[in-house]
């Protein structure tokens, strides 16, 4: 099967079909084992690099379709920290564009610009208390996409949900959890370990 032969049939094909092609997506780009220092300081056996896989046509594709799935109706907005949320902002966003219920997507500076506005979010401006999901590839203990929830309340969104593509399950839940924050992972490590290890045996 040619490339975009399987790219039509992933934008077709029924959310099951999608998670299990993204699943292996993610075992097969992302995942390594190894001796791993996190972003959160943490040392970890194992290493997951999402932006191998949203940054990939079929990957952007299958993460655009299942993070939109995922949504609450009433959802505004996407929104993420900046770097690892953005490919997978971009692709919820044109993804809505094509299902006909447009979703514009926010990006949230770690710092604010040095110029210009000096601003913490990029993107549309929107109405005081519109309800915006934040979006995140990988949690570990939750800190990265909270500053994202912060950033945008401060900013006068509503921020109720967190939706990620990967929960590694040290904390990141139980900490949204204690800020009522619903938390959402289309998958989790075990079911990554799983495929990775059978396609190494």
């Amino acid at each position: 099967m040619t490339s975009s032969s399987v790219s039509k049939t992933l934008a077709n094909c029924d959310l099951a079909q999608l998670e299990q092609h993204l699943l292996l997506l993610l075992a097969r780009l992302a995942y390594r084992e190894g001796d791993f220092v996190l972003s959160s300081g943490q040392r970890s056996s194992y290493y997951i690099n999402g932006k191998l896989v949203t940054l990939d046509p079929e990957g952007a594709l299958c993460v655009g379709r299942l993070m939109r799935s995922r949504l609450p109706e009433d959802t505004a907005a996407v929104a993420g920290l900046t770097l690892g949320a953005d490919p997978i902002v971009s692709a919820v966003t044109v993804v809505s564009a094509y299902e006909q219920q447009p979703l514009p997507g926010l990006i949230v500076r770690k710092e604010a610009k040095g110029h210009g506005t000096r601003a913490y979010i990029e993107g549309p401006t929107l109405e005081k208390g519109a309800k915006v999901v934040v979006l995140e590839d990988v949690v570990t203990t939750g800190q990265s996409a909270m500053k994202a929830v912060t950033r945008l309340r401060d900013a006068g969104y509503t921020v109720e949900r967190v939706v990620s593509l990967v929960d590694r399950q040290q904390g990141g839940g139980e900490f949204y959890q204690e800020r009522g924050l619903a938390f959402d992972a289309l998958f989790t490590i075990p079911d990554i370990q799983a495929i990775a290890r059978k396609q190494d045996a």
